[in-house]
């Protein structure tokens, strides 16, 4: 049986009195690459934050690898690129390299010094980025699908056992995307288990194993392959009978 990473129990959430989300309960297991979809205003991102710890819930609760949210302290373990990551003020002037280590820092008790150690995990997480030679260029010089593949580096440099994503390819051209995917294709292979928000079907009929789909309340969860012949799928794209199986 796979090991639930995260377990999400009844979980609502409301502000200044309009429900966000209802009674939403469901795992993630160990190995998932999981998207969680659903329209506008559905709560996706309120509830990735709510695992994260970012936002309390009005009620229900999160355990991360089987610790209460409120009570979990091993955040080297889990790794987050928010929505937006790429939006890099152009006048700052820091590096790539510097960019990855900041997610290494973060995850250190005080004092919080970088060591050889470190600096060779930050050069490994570029590497498996395809970043690898970039170390010293300025993050504003790069391209969007470079900016972009930079953060994850700067979320994957711990080693994290799970790695979520909110709306990760916002800004990134048709061609990047394609890359990017294959790119959490590949992390998800070498065992981290990938949990992304977004709002593009075709990533879920290419790419993810799991589907969570959200309204307020949990629509569905399951495999892939339910999803593609559920009714929600259908009401998800209007005019389609079905969605076709399609793998790498």
């Amino acid at each position: 049986m796979s090991k639930a990473l995260v377990e999400i129990e009844k979980v609502s959430y409301s502000v200044g009195g309009h429900l966000i989300l209802k009674d939403v309960t469901f795992n993630i297991t160990k190995g998932d690459f999981l998207a969680v979809i659903g329209p506008n205003g559905s709560g996706k991102s309120t509830l990735i934050k709510i695992i994260l710890g970012l936002l309390r819930p009005d009620s229900g609760g999160v355990r991360i690898m089987g610790v209460p949210i409120h009570e979990f302290h091993e955040w080297r373990a889990v790794g987050y690129v928010p929505q937006k990551a790429t939006h890099v003020d152009p006048l700052f002037p820091i590096s790539v390299r510097e960019v990855v280590a900041l997610g290494r820092i973060a995850g250190k008790r005080w004092p919080r010094w970088m060591g050889r150690d470190d600096m060779a995990a930050v050069e490994l997480a570029l590497d498996m980025v395809g970043m690898a030679g970039y170390g010293d260029r300025r993050i504003n010089a790069l391209s969007g699908g470079q900016q972009q593949r930079v953060f994850i580096a700067r979320a994957i440099v711990n080693t994290p056992s799970i790695l979520f994503l909110d709306e990760p390819t916002t800004g990134i051209d048709a061609g990047a995307q394609e890359d990017f995917y294959s790119l959490l294709d590949r992390l998800n292979r070498e065992g981290i288990t990938i949990v992304l928000v977004t709002h593009d079907i075709g990533v879920v009929n290419k790419h993810v194993s799991k589907v969570a789909c959200l309204n307020q309340t949990l629509v569905f969860h399951g495999t892939h392959q339910e999803f593609c012949s559920s009714k929600e799928a259908r009401a998800l794209i209007p005019g389609e009978d079905h969605l076709v199986l399609h793998r790498h």
